[in-house]
């Protein structure tokens, strides 16, 4: 008996979801990838751009798709949406891709699909909670990238920083994927060490200076100057994705630092914003509650003020 295909639908075949997709075929983890798209033209060009490097990639059936392909999907990437301007925040966005995400989510929930949506679009935080209710599935299968990114920004200031390998690195950039985000020094650990007792006095190992504001203003300033510089992120989120999916396709329980929605876990409610999580077959499948000092707590506090305004600023 044939196993079941392990199957990922993107929603949007723009350079975001475009990338992924060539970072997803490569990776081996999928054996079927539908490639959806407002303008069928576009996601069938960008298919066919793929499917022609068959010959050099693994086993895997990449197609341009339509709604059909929610149905049995193990997981539906919406990365689709109006993208970020120079000088435009995420939060910005919010208006002109709420309306697109709720029709999305409410297409996929109707279409029976079994998997988990992995919301892409930005602002991610406030479209994650935007499209858990559209579809009214469980906050486990409604997930954001969040932080994910980040976080690995973050792991490679600390190496560059520290002289150490960033698979090395140990820690999470929490709260909003944006403006309000902050890294949580508390669980930042190299080599079993506590951060700060690796790097005393301000100094690492390897003789760098040490400055964390220097670190948490690059991790979330890179967004702004990768989109100055050539007008969209992509690389980076597209392996960032990348790592998602594997987590969920291969049910590998994961600790990543998706955007779920919140149940009394860290003292909120009401609200999808990222904090580490265990991620497997049916999305992020436990928040894990690790207790933050006051400092952070109250920056997560923030974040979470901040995301309930911007969602209450469209209601």
């Amino acid at each position: 008996m044939d196993e079941k295909k392990r199957k990922v639908t993107i929603v949007g075949a723009g350079a975001v979801g475009s990338t992924f997709a060539y970072a997803l075929a490569q990776s081996g983890l999928a054996d079927e990838i539908a490639i959806t798209d407002m303008n069928e033209n576009f996601a069938k060009g960008q298919a066919l751009d793929l499917v022609q490097g068959q010959p050099f990639l693994q086993q895997v059936d990449i197609h341009a798709g339509g709604a059909a392909d929610y149905a049995d999907s193990d997981i539906v990437v919406i990365t689709a949406g109006a993208k970020q301007q120079p000088g435009e925040t995420r939060i910005d966005l919010l208006k002109r891709n709420a309306g697109i995400i709720a029709a999305i989510a409410s297409d996929i929930a109707r279409s029976g699909c079994n998997g988990v949506m992995l919301v892409v679009s930005n602002p991610v935080d406030v479209l994650t909670k935007i499209a858990r209710e559209a579809s009214g599935w469980g906050r486990n299968r409604v997930v954001g990238s969040g932080t994910v990114l980040d976080t690995a920004r973050f792991r490679y200031a600390l190496s560059r920083e520290c002289g150490v390998d960033a698979r090395n690195i140990h820690g999470y950039i929490l709260g909003e994927h944006g403006d309000s985000e902050f890294a949580a020094w508390s669980m930042t650990s190299i080599a079993g060490q506590r951060v700060d007792a690796y790097c005393e006095d301000g100094k690492c190992a390897s003789g760098f200076d040490f400055s964390r504001e220097k670190i948490l203003e690059e991790v979330r300033n890179s967004a702004y100057h990768i989109i100055d510089y050539k007008g969209a992120t992509y690389y980076a989120v597209g392996l960032a994705l990348t790592r998602i999916a594997g987590a969920i396709l291969r049910n590998e329980r994961s600790i990543l630092s998706v955007s779920t929605e919140l149940d009394g876990e860290f003292g909120l409610n009401d609200v999808c914003l990222s904090v580490p999580c265990v991620v497997g077959r049916n999305g992020a499948e436990r928040v894990i509650e690790n207790p933050l000092p006051a400092e952070e707590q109250t920056a997560l506090e923030a974040s979470a003020a901040r995301l309930k305004a911007a969602l209450q600023s469209i209601r």
